[in-house]
């Protein structure tokens, strides 16, 4: 009876497949292609069970639309009609869609989103490494409701711990991981009242240099000088700091890691030893977009921060956990300047690139999400191929409204694009500037964050356990069972 089955079962498969072969599209590229990648996801197995190492990656603000724009834009970048490319994070083999919301907000914030994914508990908006029982802006019970971060756990636990970001350090993703705030704003002391003083909370940028998990904090590669400073001193590149205590943190820093380097800009980076903790602060506030970095070439970049950071982390025989951030995408879509936000997410891929090619996906999990969205939209239907960053155009003629006037395909739902009275017709010279700032429906000083879910993609050790839609918090979970913090 068994032998019955297998050979209707071959037949039927035979047939099939006979079928299959008589198909008329069989010769379509299109169809060779998608059979090609069928084969390719067949050879797929997950990952089971420990990682020594795990990277996260968070794009700030890298919607799912940001993430289509960006592959199209590097498409044509390279000679391609841009559609078909594929960006570096989008070759991993597994993947989910994360909910972002605050616990009291529809559409979150950056401290919130990032906690959930450190801590494992979602939030409210605006604080940092807290439960949602905290008021905002108050630290009367800060003590009592704070939570423990993947990096303080693996600290403790004898793993290294380490910061790349675009941003100041002390912004709330990075900071999210390394401090407890009832307020994301309290980067300096000179940013919190004397009551708050009294009731003993701290500054972020204090509670960096005074890590006291583990043996502390490995890598940091930042912006952010400002908030380490006195106001009455001046940094290395003649600009003021911002604390008001007298203190020059980066100088406790050092005394506490005497072994340890400092730098503050490309020259000093290129100069980086083989140490096993190191500091960079590459500007006073956060760091060049990358389409102005490249002009200046005094910062590094994002992607050559990466590897240097896992050459330093790499060191410690029992692993690292590494967070990169690409955090001026988000500030560029603030801006309503698509350009800056695709170059900039573009860099961001570079950076995940790296990473695979330094890391093993047999001991290394690298997972790269975003906090949250941005309403930044794709419209209109424009011909295959057409600039991403211009006019939306069919047959080589633009695309017109119902009043007669062409319009570009990327836009923002809000934002300092804002039409007042009748929309302007833009030319196609005007949109082609870098600083061209995209149309959007409604007037706001700054783009506003969306509540749409985000993309998550992993390669490594309990990637797989990504499926489906989860909640955002959901991803501290996955690198805490990764690595054993329970």
């Amino acid at each position: 009876m068994k032998r019955s089955g297998l050979v209707l079962a071959t037949i039927v498969g035979c047939a099939s497949l006979s079928a299959y072969a008589q198909l008329p599209q069989q010769a379509d590229q299109w169809f060779k292609e998608g059979q090609s990648a069928l084969e390719q996801a067949k050879k797929v197995k997950p990952i089971v069970g420990p990682a020594k190492n795990v990277i996260l990656f968070v794009g700030d603000g890298m919607s799912v639309g940001t993430i289509t724009a960006a592959r199209i834009y590097a498409g044509q970048q390279q000679g391609l009609k841009g559609e078909e490319y594929k960006l570096s994070m989008e070759a991993l083999p597994h993947m989910a869609l994360s909910k972002t919301y605050n616990t009291n907000m529809q559409t979150p914030d950056s401290a919130g989103t990032s906690t959930a994914m450190v801590a494992g508990v979602k939030t409210s908006s605006g604080v940092l490494g807290v439960n949602e029982t905290i008021k905002r802006g108050f630290c009367n019970n800060v003590e009592e409701n704070k939570v423990k971060s993947a990096f303080q756990s693996a600290a403790e636990k004898g793993l290294s711990v380490g910061f790349v970001t675009t941003t100041r350090i002390t912004h709330a993703t990075p900071a999210a991981a390394y401090a407890h705030s009832p307020d994301r704003n309290w980067e300096s002391d000179s940013s919190i009242s004397s009551y708050n003083k009294n009731n003993g909370c701290t500054d972020i940028a204090h509670q960096l240099v005074n890590f006291d998990h583990g043996d502390g904090i490995q890598v940091v590669f930042a912006g952010g000088r400002r908030e380490f400073i006195d106001k009455d001193m001046k940094d290395e590149q003649g600009f003021a700091g911002k604390r008001s205590d007298g203190k020059n943190l980066i100088e406790e820093w050092q005394k506490r890691y005497p072994e340890a380097n400092y730098v503050y800009d490309r020259a000093g980076f290129e100069k980086l030893d083989d140490k096993s903790r190191v500091m960079g602060l590459f500007n006073s506030s956060h760091l060049e977009w990358e389409l102005d970095r490249v002009k200046e070439n005094i910062e590094p970049s994002i992607a050559e921060m990466t590897s240097k950071a896992l050459d330093v982390l790499s060191k410690n025989k029992d692993g690292y956990l590494l967070m990169v951030e690409g955090g001026r995408i988000d500030h560029a879509h603030h801006a309503g300047n698509a350009a800056r936000a695709l170059e900039d997410t573009i860099a961001f891929d570079k950076a995940v690139q790296a990473a695979i090619e330094k890391t093993d996906p047999k001991d290394t999990l690298i997972i790269v999400t975003a906090d949250h969205a941005h309403s930044f939209v794709a419209n209109g239907y424009a011909e295959r191929g057409n600039d991403i960053l211009g006019l939306s155009m069919s047959g080589g003629k633009p695309n017109k409204d119902l009043t007669g006037k062409s319009y570009t395909t990327l836009m923002y739902g809000n934002g300092p694009g804002g039409i007042e009275g009748a929309r302007p017709d833009v030319t196609a010279k005007e949109v082609a500037s870098p600083d061209y700032i995209q149309q959007a429906m409604i007037k706001l000083k700054s783009e506003t964050h969306s509540g749409e879910d985000v993309a998550i993609f992993a390669r490594g050790p309990q990637a797989w356990l990504f499926q489906g839609v989860v909640e955002q918090n959901y991803i501290y979970h996955v690198i805490a069972d990764a690595v054993n913090l329970k």
